[in-house]
């Protein structure tokens, strides 16, 4: 093919952030494209079969009510991933080789091999719960429509420009998360903000499965900005 034809001469400048919805992380906050705002909490989970019909009873008036009492938007997901335990594996031979306890050596050679059949049968997966919280400034009451249609048409260029608006946004998104993690709190389960560095690995590793394991981000900290 000549050097001359137009597809030699076109080259690939978009990136793979151009069709993401995420226009920045900051603050523990995710700032979506359309001036949408999100906080995502790490939720634990309950073995609800192993609870009492009286308690599952309890646990379930408990997740009507909090679904009752919240005006927003509640996104809940469920991430599941395959559990890496290669370096947990060579830790434990490390360990075997190391033992000068015969009993102790022999123990650890067949959880080993328990190990070993485990994986034989199936892959070991990893759960994770997460509760995403919204903001919109369309929902703010306080506003004027046309001073939301404004904001939210040009929605980057107001979050750049004046942080207090971000500021007064994440402050809303503050109050439902509080609202959020109250109402899990009165099933029995605890949630957690993630912070700026657990959003970025959070998305990095959820759009990257593949190659996430092998190359690891850095600390935000130590990134510098020139």
């Amino acid at each position: 093919m000549s050097k001359n034809t137009p597809l030699a001469k076109n080259k690939i400048s978009s990136t793979t952030q151009q069709y993401l919805d995420i226009a920045e992380i900051k603050e523990n906050t995710v700032v979506m494209r359309d001036g949408t705002l999100r906080s995502v909490l790490l939720v634990s989970s309950i073995n609800f079969a192993l609870k009492s019909e009286d308690e599952q009873n309890a646990i379930i008036a408990s997740y009507v009510g909090f679904l009752n009492n919240i005006d927003f938007p509640l996104q809940i997901i469920i991430q599941s991933r395959e559990l890496n335990i290669d370096n947990y594996i060579a830790g434990l031979k490390q360990k075997e080789k190391e033992q000068t306890n015969e009993l102790l050596k022999m123990q650890i050679a067949d959880y080993l091999q328990y190990i070993g059949e485990l994986i034989s049968i199936g892959k070991i997966m990893n759960k994770k719960f997460f509760a995403v919280v919204t903001y919109s400034p369309s929902s703010d009451k306080h506003k004027g429509f046309f001073s939301s249609l404004r904001e939210t048409l040009s929605p980057g260029v107001f979050i750049r420009m004046k942080e207090n608006i971000f500021q007064r946004r994440r402050s809303q998104l503050t109050h439902r998360a509080e609202i959020v993690m109250s109402g899990f709190a009165s099933m029995g389960l605890t949630a957690i903000e993630l912070d700026t560095q657990s959003l970025i690995e959070l998305y990095y590793n959820t759009y990257n499965p593949t190659t996430s394991p092998n190359q690891k981000l850095v600390d935000i900290n130590q990134l510098r900005v020139e």
